[in-house]
């Protein structure tokens, strides 16, 4: 059984940081990358970050050299560090298992799904 739980949600004023958790127990054998998306209200789910099992990091545009991804493999975690936030950063945040093809937009996910950590930034 494989389960993804994520932390580290809450309110921050805009320019501040957040650091967002994501712990994994179970083994994904069908998956090669892990990923952070986000969905705002009224708004489709979109990935923010990934990172490749080798290593490899890529970014959505919108968060490029706010956001980092990293993985912490002796404890199974992948995080996300966010600076300079700013409202529209405003969302649920959701990690994932999936599978990278080769570019940022062939990220597919694969059916494990966190509950999503709630992220607010006020102007």
């Amino acid at each position: 059984q494989v389960h993804l739980v994520e932390s580290g949600g809450g309110l921050v004023q805009a320019g501040g940081s957040l650091r967002l958790s994501c712990a994994q127990s179970g083994r994904i054998f069908t998956s090669n990358a892990m990923g952070w998306y986000r969905q705002a209200p009224g708004k489709q789910r979109e990935l923010v970050a990934m990172i490749v099992s080798g290593g490899a990091t890529k970014y959505a545009d919108f968060v490029k050299g706010r956001f980092t991804i990293s993985r912490d493999n002796a404890k199974n975690t992948v995080n996300l560090r966010m600076n300079s936030l700013k409202p529209e950063d405003t969302a649920v945040y959701y990690c994932n298992a999936g599978k990278y093809y080769g570019s940022f937009d062939s990220y597919t996910p694969d059916d494990y799904w966190g509950q999503g950590t709630q992220v607010t930034v006020s102007s």
